[in-house]
């Protein structure tokens, strides 16, 4: 997690591009071992990824989770950034849409 330019391939993709001109801190990934997986890890780690990026001077962090069709079950492996409902529950907001399974999701710091 860090300044979102420190990310180049964001930039250059169709479906993750910049929804515009605000500086944003971007979270791409997160592993969580297996068997600690289904207890609020990822929540947690997104509230502590809101707190550091405020530390620091940030007031916009945006992800980029998976958010499986229909509610469809999704292997461990192709949701390592993260799973929509989980950016929910930590309080973010879906800010854009170029894919139906790839919401951009935003946490604006007060």
């Amino acid at each position: 997690m860090e300044p979102r330019h420190h990310y180049p391939v964001l930039n250059n993709s169709r479906i993750l591009a910049p929804l515009d001109d605000q500086p944003v801190w971007s979270v791409t990934c997160f592993f969580i071992a297996r068997g600690s997986r289904g207890q609020g890890l990822t929540v947690a780690l997104l509230k502590a990824v809101v707190e550091f990026t405020a530390a620091q001077g940030g007031r916009i962090v945006e992800g980029y989770p998976t958010e499986p069709r229909d509610g469809a079950w999704a292997a461990p492996a192709f949701v390592y950034t993260g799973l929509a409902s989980a950016f929910l529950e930590a309080g973010f907001k879906e800010s854009g849409r170029r894919s139906p399974t790839r919401p951009i999701m935003r946490y604006t710091i007060r």
